[in-house]
């Protein structure tokens, strides 16, 4: 089998033509250099993995510098650690594919089974850098995209749970705005395969319900903690939840994955 990188515009114009990547996305989605981004989270090769069915969990924890003025470093790293767990305990382990990528870009591990994961820990994780997140969330989404597009394109069925963590609105992006953020999840959540929640940990200014709505998530997978270790560790532990839930489930989720962070 080819072990060659996946063309990501042919996988991106597959998805447009099926129906399930707007024009608007597909031109988002279709610059040179978040290209190389994308490639850098693919991870483990489709033919390698012999699941009938792949659950593909993606977060992204903020490493910008109010992490650390904020004291929640330790938090974060150990609210990450904690869904890398809760996670083990799943049944469905086996069909599950994993990637962390921080918010300023540095990939701590791409798509990769459970057991071949990396914790955070002190030494990978310095949050000193700023917030792109519209930015960062479009490389983050392609990754997913391209990810469950090449299982789709394999015949293997594929469904997405998605972490976007941050302690600010953005500050840095270059190219993206909440619209162009928007217009991509809109398309990603129409498919019902995919789940995106985000968790804005409180700075005492920004209203994150605003900031994620914005950005298109719906209102039922936003989390606001508060600025406590305890209480960032217990939104973690809400989405780690939801996401071994959707492992569970089967088919899209019309159902049984849709009800948002407050469902049974």
């Amino acid at each position: 089998m080819s072990q060659n990188p996946p063309d990501l515009n042919h996988l991106f114009q597959t998805a447009h033509a099926e129906g399930l990547l707007s024009s608007q996305s597909l031109q988002a989605l279709n610059i040179i250099d978040i290209g190389a981004q994308i490639q850098a989270g693919l991870g483990v090769n489709v033919d390698d993995v012999m699941a009938s069915e792949v659950v593909l969990v993606t977060m992204m924890p903020d490493d910008s510098g109010s992490i650390q003025y904020g004291s929640n470093a330790q938090a974060v790293r150990g609210g990450h650690n904690s869904v890398l767990d809760a996670l083990m305990t799943s049944q469905q382990q086996s069909n599950m594919l994993v990637h962390t990528r921080y918010l300023n870009g540095y990939v701590l591990f791409p798509y990769c089974p459970l057991a071949q994961t990396v914790r955070m820990n002190t030494q990978n994780y310095q949050p000193d850098q700023g917030t792109p997140l519209y930015d960062q969330t479009i490389v983050l989404l392609g990754t997913v995209l391209a990810k469950s597009q090449e299982f789709a394109d394999n015949g293997v069925p594929v469904r997405t749970v998605t972490l976007l963590i941050t302690d600010g609105a953005d500050a840095h992006s270059q190219r993206s705005t909440a619209n162009t953020v928007a217009a991509i999840v809109h398309d990603m959540l129409m498919a019902e395969n995919h789940i995106i929640a985000g968790m804005g940990i409180d700075d005492g200014q920004t209203d994150f319900r605003r900031v994620f709505q914005d950005m298109g998530i719906r209102d039922e997978w936003i989390l606001t903690p508060g600025n406590s270790e305890a209480e960032i560790r217990k939104a973690f532990r809400v989405f780690s939840q939801s996401a071994v839930r959707a492992s569970q489930g089967a088919g899209s989720f019309s159902q049984s994955g849709l009800g948002g962070f407050g469902s049974p």
